[in-house]
C-alpha cells in the first residue's frame, strides 16, 4: 500500500476543511522555519484521528512481516504478469486512454511526488543510533545520494518540465493531503515514530499501479523512470520495503508500551489511506471535460486579442470568448465550419496549424498539456500509427554526472548545518544536493556523528 494505492473507499472521510492540506503543503515546503510546531502537530493529530477509522491489513503478530512483505510482492508480481498477458493479447492499456489523460496523471501527483521522501527527513539526526540506519539510508536514496540524475524530486520536476505540464494553479486540496501528511511527519517524526515508522511500512510496499504506470508511460512516450527506479528500490528482497520492516522491528518496544506503540503504528500505517490515491486521479479524467474547462480559463486572457474578421456564426472570436460556459459550442462551431477535422490526424485541422507547426499565430498560447488535450481530443477515434507497447522507448543512459566541486565551506559543514541543507524545501538545489553528498559520504566512511 502506498499514498497512492489502487483503492479509494476510505478517501472522501478525511476531515479537512477547504485549502487546509495546501495551505500547509506550501507553507512546510516554501517557509518551514516560519510554521510552528503545534501547528503540524495538530493537522498530524487530525489526521490519524481520521485513520484510526480505517482497517488495516497488517498482520496481528509483526514477527509475521517479512513473509507479510513477501506475501504481497508476490501477489503483485502475479496481477502484473496477467496485466501483460492481457496485452500481449491485444488488450488495450488499463489506466492511460491517451497521452492527455497520462499527463493529467502526472499533474495531479505532483503534491506527493514532489515531496517524495520527505516523511524520513527527521531520521537524519540520529547518525548515532543504529536503529535509524537504515531509514536513513532510504531517505539519502530517495534524494539520490546527492547525484541530480538519481535524485527522484528533480526527476519528477524534470519530468513534468520536459513535457510542459505542471500545475499552473492549486489543484484540488485532496491532492495536497499526503504531501502534507509526508512534509508533518518529517518535520516531527521524533514526537510521531511510531506513526512515522507505520507510514513509510506502507508506503514503500511495491503497488501494483506503479508497474503498470511505468508500462503505459513508456508506451505513450514518456520517459517512466521515475517510476521504474522506485520498482527497483522499493524491493521486498533487500529494497526499501525490507528496510521499512526493518526498522519497525528494530524500534518494537517489548515491555508494557508494546500495545501502545503497535496501536501508533497502525495508526500511521493507515494515513496512506487518506486523500486521493492513483485510482482517483486516473478516473477523474474526462477528455473533452478538461479541454472545455482548460479554454474557459483561457477565454479570460484572449477576450480582447482577436480581430474582428473571422466570425463563427455571426459572432467574433471575441464575442465568443467574452461569454463565459461558450467554450463547447464554440468547439462545435469550429468543427461546423471545417476548422476542426475529428476523429483525424490532428494535422489536418487548420486550427491545430494555429497552434502547433512553424508559424504559428497562437505559438505560445498554450502549454504542452494543453496542446496535448486539444490534439487527443481531435485525433478522437483515430490511432495513427500503432506503437509496439514493449518496446523500451528510453534506453537508459547513465545516470553519473561529473558533480559540480564541493565547497571548501560545505566539506568543513557541521553534520547540523548539511542536514539544515538536506531539508525537502532546499535538497534538490545544488547546495542541497551537495551537502547530501558529503553527507552520504561521511556516513559510509562512518565519520559522521552528530
Amino acid at each position: 500500500m502506498t499514498s497512492l494505492q489502487i483503492h479509494s473507499e476510505h478517501s472522501s472521510k478525511t476531515p479537512i476543511a477547504l485549502g487546509a492540506n495546501f495551505s500547509l503543503y506550501t507553507r512546510l515546503i516554501r517557509t518551514p522555519g516560519e510554521v510552528e510546531e503545534e501547528t503540524v502537530r495538530r493537522y498530524l493529530q487530525d489526521q490519524l484521528q481520521a485513520a484510526r477509522c480505517l482497517t488495516a491489513n497488517l498482520p496481528i503478530g509483526l514477527a509475521d512481516l517479512p513473509g507479510w512483505v513477501a506475501h504481497n510482492s508476490q501477489a503483485v508480481a502475479e496481477r502484473y504478469r496477467t496485466y501483460l498477458e492481457g496485452r500481449r493479447a491485444g488488450e488495450g492499456r488499463k489506466f492511460f486512454t491517451n497521452k492527455a489523460h497520462a499527463l493529467y496523471f502526472l499533474q495531479h501527483v505532483a503534491p506527493s511526488k514532489l515531496v517524495d521522501g520527505a516523511w524520513l527527513y527527521g531520521t537524519t539526526q540520529h547518525v548515532d543510533d543504529w536503529r535509524y540506519r537504515g531509514l536513513i539510508r532510504t531517505y539519502l536514496e530517495e534524494l539520490g545520494d546527492g547525484e541530480p540524475a538519481l535524485n527522484h524530486v528533480l526527476l519528477f520536476r524534470n519530468l513534468l518540465t520536459e513535457h510542459d505540464c505542471a500545475p499552473h494553479a492549486p489543484l484540488d486540496d485532496a491532492l495536497y493531503l499526503q504531501g502534507a501528511i509526508q512534509l508533518a511527519l518529517g518535520r516531527l517524526s521524533d514526537d510521531f515514530l511510531p506513526e512515522m515508522l507505520g507510514y513509510n511500512l506502507g508506503y514503500e510496499q511495491l503497488p501494483l499501479h506503479l508497474l503498470v504506470t511505468a508500462f503505459e508511460l513508456n508506451e505513450l512516450g514518456i520517459d517512466p523512470y521515475y517510476f521504474t527506479l522506485h520498482v527497483t528500490i522499493d524491493n521486498a528482497s533487500s529494497g526499501h520495503a525490507l528496510k521499512a520492516v526493518e526498522a519497525v522491528l528494530n524500534f518494537l518496544p517489548n515491555d508494557e508500551t508494546k500495545a501502545a506503540f503497535l496501536e501508533r503504528l497502525r495508526a500511521g500505517y493507515l494515513l496512506n489511506d487518506l486523500g486521493k490515491n492513483s485510482t482517483d486521479v486516473i478516473r477523474s479524467f474526462e477528455l473533452e471535460q478538461e479541454l472545455v474547462a482548460m479554454l474557459e480559463t483561457k477565454s479570460a486572457f484572449g477576450q480582447h486579442m482577436h480581430s474582428d474578421y473571422c466570425r463563427l456564426e455571426g459572432r467574433t472570436i471575441n464575442q465568443w470568448l467574452a461569454t463565459p460556459g461558450q467554450s463547447r459550442q464554440l468547439l462545435a462551431a469550429l468543427e461546423n465550419r471545417g476548422w476542426i477535422k475529428r476523429h483525424q490526424d490532428p494535422r489536418d485541422s487548420r486550427f491545430w496549424q494555429l497552434v502547433e507547426g512553424p508559424g504559428a499565430a497562437m505559438f505560445g498560447v498554450f502549454n504542452g498539456y494543453e496542446k496535448q488535450l486539444l490534439k487527443d481530443w481531435i485525433a478522437g477515434d483515430w490511432q495513427g500509427e500503432a506503437a509496439n507497447p514493449f518496446r523500451n522507448r528510453f534506453p537508459r543512459r547513465d545516470s553519473r554526472v561529473s558533480p559540480n566541486p564541493l565547497s571548501p565551506a560545505l566539506l568543513s559543514a557541521s553534520v547540523e548545518e548539511l542536514i539544515a541543507l538536506m531539508g525537502p524545501d532546499s535538497h534538490p538545489t545544488p547546495e542541497g544536493l551537495a551537502a547530501t553528498r558529503i553527507y552520504s559520504q561521511r556516513l559510509s566512511q562512518g565519520s559522521l556523528t552528530s
